[in-house]
């Protein structure tokens, strides 16, 4: 039942007026604006439709739209990061792969054991399954628009021609996800880049630039705690989901004791029953709003960070390449031997580490400003639903009270 799911205007609840991309930094030039108006879930695959308009003469038309699947999505991802052009900038972090792998289980949990509940709160807990996978849907669908809008609005990444077949191209890329040996190939590297990292820091390369050195010891400790601040954010969101399921059974137990009680009793029960429902709704809607301004933020700028990170260890790695440049030099005048050719050599090398230094800097300045605005508009956002949440649900409880006395 879950397959097939369609969003075509990919809104959130109504009780949220913005999609969940807003979570995150979309400032666009209007000249290039990219969304995904469009997204179909199939069993294995999720099928993106990416509208773009523009007023740039590179484009054939000015208004077109492309389906595209997660893994070219990927493949455009690698094609900026294999680029040392583009060594000197913060590439957006690739759109996590679509698992509902998790929400089919729970809700084939369910089905096998429907016969150990009643048929009202087997509805009740199907309806919670249903929309803990929309939202999970709708949050896959702003990740990857996310990352095709901050690609649209870096002035240099916007240029790319790889980033225009992929918003051009009306037919598929013909790209494939990545086998085993590659995979395999992948995680060798990224050990060897973090023993690199180790080998470097441990060599104490001579930078002197204070402001490097200061983001990277701040990056470290930044990327450290939001992750933890993650992961405990995810925890709150959970608690919160299971308070309102347990508020569903809760319920459904009134709903059996007033069919039992022939008494006034009948009455009391079948309010606290509709008490609880709308409790559960309410705790619903809290979760959702915690994870949508909280833990999307959260997580979203940890994964940011660790892109960041990376541009700080192209750096390092390039400034390495630059001081062996100039030790291959000296070398090369003591023995008086090829000096030209390490020359030439000395002097790439100081030019792609300028090159990558001027770049990195703005790159890092403008990090600063987009974390710490959008960390402001969503943190003000969360309280304002909170406050709302717990005005509700006081008010819930007045009624709730109320109404019991009347039948006092």
């Amino acid at each position: 039942m879950m397959d097939g799911v369609e969003s075509p205007d990919l809104m959130a609840d109504d009780h949220n007026e913005k999609t969940r991309s807003e979570t995150v930094d979309l400032t666009q030039d209007s000249s290039l604006m990219v969304d995904i108006s469009d997204a179909l879930s199939e069993r294995d695959k999720v099928k993106f439709t990416v509208h773009t308009k523009t007023t740039l003469a590179k484009f054939r038309e000015p208004d077109f739209s492309v389906v595209r699947q997660h893994e070219e999505f990927t493949w455009l991802h690698d094609r900026y990061e294999e680029n040392e052009d583009y060594a000197g900038i913060i590439i957006p972090p690739a759109p996590p792969r679509p698992d509902f792998d998790a929400s089919r289980e729970k809700l084939q949990k369910l089905g096998e054991g429907e016969g150990t509940m009643t048929k009202e709160e087997f509805t009740k807990m199907k309806q919670e399954l249903e929309a803990e996978y929309l939202a999970t849907f709708k949050k896959t669908v702003a990740m990857h628009e996310v990352f095709l809008q901050r690609l649209a609005a870096h002035p240099v990444l916007r240029n790319d021609m790889n980033f225009k077949v992929f918003l051009e191209y009306d037919q598929e890329l013909s790209v494939r996800g990545k086998n085993k040996k590659e995979k395999l190939t992948g995680f060798f590297k990224s050990v060897t880049k973090s023993a690199d990292e180790v080998l470097l820091s441990s060599q104490k390369v001579s930078d002197v630039d204070e402001f490097f050195e200061r983001e990277k010891g701040f990056l470290i400790e930044y990327y450290n705690k939001i992750k933890d601040s993650t992961m405990k954010s995810d925890r709150m969101t959970r608690a919160h989901k299971c308070v309102a399921d347990t508020y569903i059974k809760i319920s459904s137990g009134f709903v059996q004791l007033a069919t039992l009680e022939n008494t006034e009793l009948d009455k009391l029960f079948s309010k606290l029953a509709e008490c609880f429902e709308k409790a559960r709704k309410l705790e619903g809607r809290v979760a959702s709003d915690e994870d949508l301004k909280l833990s999307d933020t959260l997580r979203y700028y940890m994964r940011d960070s660790a892109a960041a990170k990376d541009l700080l260890y192209r750096r390092t790695r390039s400034l390495a390449d630059y001081e062996n440049a100039n030790k291959a030099l000296d070398k090369a005048r003591t023995k008086n031997k090829d000096v030209q050719a390490a020359e030439n050599a000395q002097q790439i090398s100081c030019e792609k580490f300028e090159h990558i230094s001027e770049t990195a800097r703005q790159e890092l300045q403008d990090f600063k400003a987009r974390r710490i605005q959008h960390f402001k508009k969503n943190m003000a956002d969360l309280v304002e639903l909170e406050l709302r949440h717990a005005k509700a649900q006081v008010q819930l409880l007045r009624n709730c009270i109320a109404s019991i006395k009347e039948d006092l």
